[in-house]
């Protein structure tokens, strides 16, 4: 995500360019071991260390100027260390932590905040704790182990908030730990929850005046409107966002926002705007250093020359952006990269190369997801496990004292008791654990027969089969489409086939998908329609994985595949009672008695066992709510009494 107009890059310059790069990040960084240090400056580091002042604002007024300078920040951190100053080594290292995460260096970053949080500790200063733990956080949170960064910015936030009459730096610190945690949240896809921490920070910097956090809460809610949808609100947010950061002057806000704004104009289909702000970016932002936006303003200049068809140029900077993601090793910048080489690929036809890309990208989905959720999950169970055991130790404590007082008044009698008490519940827990085994292998099976039948080879034949003939007669965007959907139905199945329950919404989804390509057998005849009343939150709905499916499947097959004229399936999904929502499937099929004879004369007959499997599941699900479910087989007639289709009835249990 260069200039008004491309201009190829020599190859002198692009075997030069990683040397010259890692030697302007030493000379920045290291300060060259040669460079001396100012008198003045000598004499302010010594002073500050005599005086020792505690305060964070006192420091940063006395070295703002200078904190820009990593070799005075580690002069002064040195010196601070050498005179038992543990508040201000506390504070060069988190500024020099801030410099190295500026400039994707996340393992040295972490080392820097975390001796600044030992020093702070050393130094009992409850200031630069707050400050290093939000750090920690924001490091963290930049390589996606969501779990520890959230760890961090929590305990800053609770160290912040226990503080009395506290300064206006720890009230900053209150806000950055708010927008660390509305960041998680934005990380894990919980955006209205984000927001709400975003707004919540935000009305404390207007308090404070922080135009910096304002700039950064405001670019955020911006962020998260976007992946809502509402690019408009998105685009009023960034714009905010950019007026702070030309206030205070900030050279890497600014590159943030304008990438910002020119991503939703890129969505909202003006690539000539969106490079207007991308061409100059590319400078600035290798100025700041920052390989995680800088590969993203690379990526999205691809994309605007990919929507303007220059597919060379668009292929040399998304391929330049996912270059630095690879060597920085910044996994969501790597999956965007794939995207829009998929997207660049398959706008110039070359759907071979698009399928490649998209592949890589779905793997690096995979990876991101599977790791962020791995280790958020494992150190939620850890917690509370270790929270579970440490209750149960104290819970045995008591009971091992009450235990201890009554064997003194009747030893023997409590004994007998006590093995009585554990043979019943050895027994009853063997009985239960034979039943629970009993039970898990039912449900299995049940799921092993609806994946063989939601996976039969008929389907799977016919609709390959159907993609086939749009390859053969040339129709390439119509193969490329339903390529497409039937892959996206495949992998539906494949993870719903996992899983207890799915929200309604997703099964919905999954049934669309299912459609179409069923429909293509039918000539794309079939009106299909999916009617969802209002005030029905289809997402808080759940339903065991699938349950549609053969209910469609037996409308297709016996009710309109003999079926002459116009066709039709619509899904109906509507308010019952308060414990139940009725989903109802109405073919305008022959109707149950016609189907029943022609599958009697047909010569293959095809037996179908994906109802009666459904209703077993739905049994089963019940079972953990409190009302049941239900289904019901209705015959549809005209005006004439004659067959006019078929109604199935699923009432769904809510509570």
């Amino acid at each position: 995500m260069p200039t008004s107009k491309f201009h190829p890059i020599e190859n002198l310059y692009r075997a030069q360019r990683s040397a010259v790069t890692a030697f302007l990040f030493l000379l920045v960084l290291g300060g060259l071991e040669a460079q001396e240090i100012p008198e003045a400056f000598q004499e302010k580091a010594e002073t500050l260390v005599q005086l020792q002042p505690k305060t964070y604002e006192v420091l940063d007024q006395e070295l703002y100027e200078e904190k820009k300078d990593t070799t005075l920040l580690r002069y002064f951190a040195d010196l601070s260390a050498a005179n038992d100053y543990p508040v201000g080594q506390s504070y060069a290292l988190n500024q020099l932590g801030m410099k190295y995460r500026n400039f994707s260096q996340y393992e040295k970053s972490v080392n820097l905040h975390e001796q600044a949080l030992e020093a702070a500790e050393q130094g009992n200063s409850t200031d630069f704790k707050i400050l290093s733990l939000n750090m920690l956080g924001v490091v963290y949170r930049r390589t996606d182990a969501i779990k520890t960064a959230l760890d961090y910015n929590q305990k800053a936030l609770e160290l912040a908030e226990e503080v009395e009459n506290p300064s206006n730096h720890i009230k900053r610190s209150i806000n950055v730990a708010l927008n660390g945690i509305g960041n998680l949240y934005q990380t894990l896809e919980q955006y209205d929850l984000a927001i709400m921490q975003f707004k919540r920070a935000l009305k404390l910097e207007e308090e404070l005046n922080n135009k910096l956090g304002l700039a950064i809460n405001h670019q955020n809610i911006g962020h998260c409107l976007e992946e809502k949808g509402d690019l408009e609100g998105a685009l009023e947010n960034y714009r905010k966002s950019l007026a702070y950061n030309e206030e205070i002057d900030s050279d890497i806000g600014r590159v943030i926002c304008k990438n910002s704004l020119a991503q939703i104009y890129l969505k909202q289909d003006m690539p000539y705007l969106a490079l207007v702000l991308l061409e100059p970016l590319q400078e600035e932002a290798k100025k700041i250093g920052d390989f995680s936006i800088t590969s993203l303003v690379y990526i999205n200049t691809g994309w605007a020359h990919t929507k303007l068809a220059n597919y060379e140029v668009a292929e040399d900077f998304i391929q330049e952006g996912l270059k630095m993601a690879q060597n920085r090793n910044i996994p969501s910048n790597i999956l965007y990269a794939y995207e829009k080489m998929s997207d660049l690929e398959n706008t110039r036809g070359d759907y071979k190369q698009a399928y490649e890309f998209y592949k890589k990208a779905n793997e690096s989905e995979k990876q991101i997801s599977s790791a962020t959720n791995l280790r958020y999950m494992n150190d939620i169970i850890v917690r509370y496990e270790n929270e579970k055991k440490n209750n149960q130790i104290a819970v045995l404590a008591k009971e091992n004292e009450i235990v201890r007082l009554r064997l003194k008044k009747n030893q023997t009698t409590l004994l007998v008791s006590a093995l009585i008490v554990g043979l019943i519940s050895s027994i009853l827990y063997i009985l239960y654990r034979q039943y629970q085994s009993k039970n898990e292998k039912r449900v299995l099976t049940l799921e092993q027969q609806m994946l063989r039948s939601q996976m039969n080879p008929h389907f799977l034949f016919n609709s390959l089969n159907s993609i086939k003939l749009y390859i053969i007669n040339n129709e390439q965007k119509n193969a490329v489409h339903y390529l497409n959907k039937f892959s996206k139905l495949v992998r539906k199945i494949l993870e719903a086939s996992s899983q207890k329950e799915i929200p309604l919404s997703e099964e919905l989804e999954t049934m669309e998908l299912y459609m179409n390509i069923e429909n293509i057998r039918f000539s794309n005849e079939i009106d299909f329609k999916i009617e969802v009343e209002e005030d029905i939150n289809i997402d808080n709905i759940k339903i065991p994985s699938l349950t549609l499916q053969p209910f469609l499947e037996n409308s297709l097959w016996h009710g309109l595949s003999p079926k002459e004229g116009d066709k039709k399936i619509q899904i109906n999904v509507k308010h019952k009672d308060k414990g139940h929502v009725s989903i109802e499937i109405v073919d305008n099929g022959i109707g149950r008695t016609m189907a029943e004879v022609n599958k009697e004369n047909r010569v293959l007959k095809r037996k179908s066992l994906g109802i009666r499997i459904t209703k077993e599941r739905l049994a089963n699900f019940a079972k953990d709510y409190q009302n049941k479910f239900d289904v019901d087989i209705l015959d549809l007639f005209d005006e004439n009494g004659d067959p006019n289709g078929t109604k199935v009835v699923l009432d769904i249990p809510t509570i």
